[in-house]
């Protein structure tokens, strides 16, 4: 395989990426996204590479194919300019000047030959590089497109993570709010407020219950002594006492 068709082959591998099916396969897609991105820098900048230097050889291929054209007008020019001499020596008498010139426009014409044999052969290869030069143009257009891609996905996925981040912190906090609830705990601190009162509340009425029924049995004991004191003026002969006398 060619340096040039590895190229292309790494430029067509790499374009036919589907930036979305990798994210949905990735286990980290951030890091999968900066990896991709390292990549295609890597392969864009080794491909701008050779890129350029196939450009130069084509460049030097064009030179020497301009070069074999001018020399096929050279050695043309010189063959007819040999013919022509021939010709006037021919005429002037001079047979053995014309041959001798007229061997030399057979070598220049044989060296015309050879040239346009070149260009010939160099007509179908240039064309040829010259197609792979568009083609691998058109592929380092595309990769720095896809390059583009990747940048803008790999910013809205770390925006999005960074913003899914935040909301988890929150959420989170809400959580555990919502698990130590403050208000929780000054409803215990109340109940436990209502059940003291309760108990102050009934101590209360126990202590007035005690003092009730000394009072009943303070009044119970005067009874007796108003009877024990009636019965004794009875006993004496006396009228018995009136009730509030």
């Amino acid at each position: 395989m060619t340096e040039k068709q590895t190229i292309l082959g790494r430029i067509a591998q790499l374009t036919r990426a589907n930036i979305n099916s990798l994210i949905d396969r990735a286990e980290d897609p951030q890091k999968m996204l900066d990896q991709l991105v390292r990549d295609y820098t890597n392969n864009i900048a080794e491909a701008e590479q050779a890129v350029a230097q196939t450009i130069g050889n084509l460049r030097l291929a064009e030179q020497d194919y301009n070069d074999d054209v001018a020399a096929v007008r050279e050695w043309g020019n010189k063959a007819l300019a040999a013919s022509r001499k021939a010709d006037e020596m021919r005429q002037a008498g001079n047979a053995a000047g014309a041959d001798r010139y007229d061997n030399l426009a057979k070598v220049a014409l044989g060296k015309q030959l050879e040239f346009e044999r070149e260009v010939k052969q160099a007509e179908p290869i240039l064309a040829s590089q010259n197609e792979v030069v568009e083609k691998l143009k058109n592929g380092l257009a595309v990769m720095k497109d896809k390059l583009g891609q990747l940048k803008v996905k790999r910013d809205q996925l770390a925006a999005r993570a960074k913003s899914a981040e935040a909301q988890a912190k929150v959420q989170d906090a809400v959580s555990s709010i919502n698990v130590l609830d403050p208000t929780s705990e000054l409803s215990r601190y109340e109940e436990q407020v209502r059940r003291q009162e309760a108990l102050v509340a009934g101590q209360a009425e126990i202590a007035a219950s005690s003092l009730d029924a000394q009072f009943d049995e303070l009044e119970t004991a005067g009874d007796t002594l108003e009877v024990e004191a009636r019965l004794a003026a009875l006993k004496s002969g006396g009228p018995a006492g009136q009730i509030g006398s």
